[in-house]
């Protein structure tokens, strides 16, 4: 029983790469990302003044049609790429709400390269041997919390293959 009782808990520890708490863009409220363990998540570091800020659109078209099956969006305004995330933390919010109807959730501006980088974006790096070149890179994690998938910024949210690596993840356990 004991041993039963181990591995169901086991089952339910965070993973290590969910294992972050950071800001609600919203609100400043912290929120444990390891809310989100044995669903398909896919970080993407965004900007409100980029060239593929459009992709705003298409990740929550993704999310409405796909959440009922275990994706969840998660978006991490970012500053370091050309300065086009400036405005502060309630600005991005209404931005993002008003102008793209984002109802996926978003984190407060976090650094995702360099030394100050959140430890998060720090991992994904390392597993996956790529950072952030510019906004809106994105991570696929899978269900298992360990299997990371890394698409450049030039990758749309529409893209096929891109769409079947995330209906792969979401067919698997």
């Amino acid at each position: 029983l004991a041993l039963a009782a181990a591995s169901a808990h086991a089952a339910d520890a965070c993973p290590g790469l969910l294992d972050h708490t950071l800001p609600r863009l919203q609100d400043d409220k912290p929120q444990s990302l390891c809310d989100y363990r044995g669903k398909v998540v896919l970080i993407v570091n965004t900007a409100s003044y980029c060239g593929f800020t459009g992709q705003y659109d298409g990740l929550e078209k993704l999310y409405a049609r796909l959440q009922p099956r275990g994706l969840v969006v998660l978006g991490f305004p970012s500053n370091q790429f050309g300065n086009q995330e400036p405005g502060s933390n309630k600005e991005i919010a209404e931005f993002c709400r008003l102008t793209y109807g984002v109802k996926f959730p978003m984190f407060a501006k976090t650094e995702v390269i360099g030394s100050a980088a959140h430890p998060l974006f720090r991992q994904l790096a390392s597993l996956t041997g790529e950072r952030p070149k510019w906004n809106f890179h994105k991570y696929l994690i899978a269900r298992d919390g360990r299997t990371v998938r890394s698409f450049p910024s030039t990758t749309e949210p529409t893209d096929s293959t891109f769409v079947a690596a995330i209906e792969d993840a979401l067919g698997r356990p």
